[in-house]
């Protein structure tokens, strides 16, 4: 499993957060994939950085794909150096190890591993930490859309246990505006002061969709949707009236959920208020039935039960192109956290796994 370690090493040591280019680490992973036909799908995120995503093929049409993304998250908190990969006591640390690095470079040496003549695709994709555009590309691929997918294993780290469903998001952002001055006088208009009020009712929803069993999922974990709020100032001083407030709201619900009436109210307390607001939802929540035919493959070869995820993944998007189960290596918990790391191990525990599960998707098992 050499091989494996290194890879995923090398992978982990590119900065590939999703606010800068990714073209460097798509270009390393497209280095392993001699013998697989590969569509490059290049784009431009909203602030003008170039992106690429990736499918890459190898067989015949049909069977299984793995899914990956290459983005992190920022380095927030983070007192070593997240791009110096470390190995130590048999755990890979450093951004982006297990989420999800590690798993990319499993799903690609499953790929590699599997028969000539069974089918193996990859998708593998960037801006999942952010917009899903990388996803959304996927879903449009035309190689993708040509092979005929009966399912796609979306390997985000459930400790491989297998994920039949999630929540998805709706991203709101809410900007006031004000006249930046002095704050000793009176020429300038504070931001935040027209800002409070929208968040007053924003806490009401919270405070709703936590407390409410008629707005909740028992079959999830926790039973309450995410309405998280992060609020930003744009680094403007105490002394100065703030020209710009910004919040963000992070809005995730299961497939249960009608999220329109709640949306509703979010429009209608920022017309009250007084702020812009844009509202950009990802697809509908993705949940299989827990007898659906790749469920139930996942559950017979990962040896566990399905169950439902709080999180999101690129499945929200993938899903267009075929049935999506989330089963990938290390814990959720130890992502987004400045002690990032997964086991090498549940690495290469999961090339087996998943060159299983591309070999008896193929026969459509």
């Amino acid at each position: 499993m050499d091989s494996l370690h290194r890879l995923a090493a090398d992978l982990v040591a590119i900065d590939s957060r999703s606010a800068v280019s990714n073209l460097a680490i798509a270009e390393r992973i497209e280095a392993e994939l001699g013998g697989f036909e590969v569509e490059r799908l290049d784009y431009t995120d909203a602030a003008g950085v170039a992106k690429r995503a990736l499918v890459a093929h190898r067989g015949p049409p049909g069977g299984l794909a793995l899914s990956g993304h290459m983005d992190t998250v920022p380095e927030t908190g983070w007192t070593e150096d997240p791009w110096a990969p470390r190995i130590e006591d048999g755990v890979l640390h450093g951004l982006g190890s297990v989420d999800m690095k590690g798993a990319v470079a499993a799903c690609i040496l499953a790929a590699r591993a599997v028969p000539e003549g069974v089918p193996a695709t990859l998708l593998i994709t960037t801006d999942e930490e952010t917009t899903k555009a990388g996803a959304r590309a996927v879903a449009g691929s035309a190689l993708a859309r040509s092979l005929g997918l009966r399912g796609i294993v979306v390997a985000e780290p459930t400790g491989l246990v297998p994920v039949r469903g999630h929540r998805s998001s709706v991203n709101i952002t809410a900007r006031a505006h004000g006249v930046q001055a002095h704050s000793s006088g009176a020429a300038g208009r504070n931001a935040n002061w027209a800002l409070i009020p929208f968040l007053a009712e924003m806490r009401a929803i919270h405070l709703r969709l936590r407390e409410d069993p008629a707005l909740q999922d028992a079959t999830y974990d926790p039973p309450f949707t995410d309405f998280n709020l992060v609020i930003d100032n744009h680094g403007t001083a105490v002394n100065v009236t703030v020209p710009l407030a910004t919040c963000r709201i992070k809005f995730r619900a299961s497939r249960s959920l009608d999220r329109e009436p709640i949306l509703a109210e979010i429009c209608a307390a920022a017309e009250r208020a007084g702020v812009e607001l844009a509202i950009a939802a990802e697809g509908s929540p993705p949940e299989l039935a827990e007898d659906h035919p790749l469920v139930r493959q996942a559950v017979r070869l990962a040896g566990q039960p399905a169950r439902t995820a709080a999180f999101g993944t690129d499945a929200s998007e993938l899903q267009a192109l075929a049935p999506c189960v989330v089963l990938g290596p290390g814990a959720i918990g130890s992502a987004h956290t400045p002690r990032e790391c997964v086991e090498l191990a549940a690495l290469e525990a999961a090339v087996p796994l998943f060159a299983r599960l591309l070999t008896e998707g193929s026969r459509g098992s």
